[in-house]
């Protein structure tokens, strides 16, 4: 499963979990993780790398000219299929000026909100669409893409370009609602779909794997509240992910092997 985009509602622990395994990952060869919510600031703070120079949607003009191409597109062939990308993009050719950080672990952001009144920002999902399908993956290598909450991506079509959805699903009923919803539109475009449990004690834990068995939800793994990443996300520093290693590795052996 070499492209894995992790979802779920706000605040559930998208970019802690992308953390946490791009840096376990990044032992066993090349990691990209893609930064496709346009809102999100600190992700590179997290995985303790640089700001990346540009954007992507930067890299391609500005949201201006790729609102032009997809406009002339959508005119010329009833499609957003703009290629924006030339084929054989691979994580060798990627643009140097869009990346943070070194190999084995980059970072690259798809786009961000930049000034008020700008427009929305479905451009930004159009680019991470085709970028992630035109993506190709070599052996040990592997992308992580991390979303803004909700399911927007879904209907952006950015899941086209991945293997495999991870939903974080923190305890709440709202999570297990939306995680009912996220397995249902995953299925619509035939990727697998699974779900990690995040800041549970053992009571809740138990109640959320039944609630979501009950539905045929898989869950493959589960978090505790951990003090030192809560610190961590507060002062702005990398997570420590020393404490959640065992786990980690548990979580990627279901998941990729």
């Amino acid at each position: 499963m070499p492209k894995i985009m992790i979802c779920g509602r706000g605040g559930s622990g998208k970019s802690t979990l992308v953390t946490l395994l791009a840096g376990e990952l990044a032992e066993r060869g090349k990691v990209l993780v893609v930064d496709t919510d346009e809102s999100n600031l600190g992700l590179h703070k997290m995985l303790g790398l640089s700001t990346p120079a540009m954007t992507l949607m930067g890299c391609l003009g500005g949201k201006q000219a790729v609102r032009e191409k997809l406009l002339a597109s959508l005119q010329q062939k009833g499609d957003e299929n703009t290629g924006f990308f030339a084929n054989g993009l691979s994580l060798a050719s990627l643009p140097p000026e869009c990346t943070g950080g070194e190999w084995p672990l980059r970072f690259l952001r798809i786009g961000k909100i930049e000034r008020s009144l700008e427009g929305c920002a479905c451009p930004m999902g159009a680019v991470a669409r085709s970028f992630l399908k035109q993506l190709r993956v070599e052996q040990d290598e592997w992308v992580l893409v991390d979303t803004e909450a909700g399911v927007e991506h879904f209907g952006r079509g950015v899941v086209e370009g991945v293997d495999l959805v991870v939903m974080v699903v923190d305890p709440s009923h709202e999570a297990i609602l939306l995680a009912d919803r996220a397995r249902a539109l995953t299925a619509e475009v035939g990727k697998d779909f699974v779900v990690v449990l995040n800041k549970v004690d053992t009571a809740t834990e138990s109640f959320l794997r039944r609630e979501l068995t009950a539905k045929g939800i898989p869950v493959r793994g589960a978090f505790g509240f951990a003090p030192e990443i809560m610190e961590a996300n507060l002062t702005g520093n990398p997570l420590p992910g020393g404490k959640c290693r065992e786990q980690v590795n548990e979580l990627l052996a279901s998941l990729l092997f």
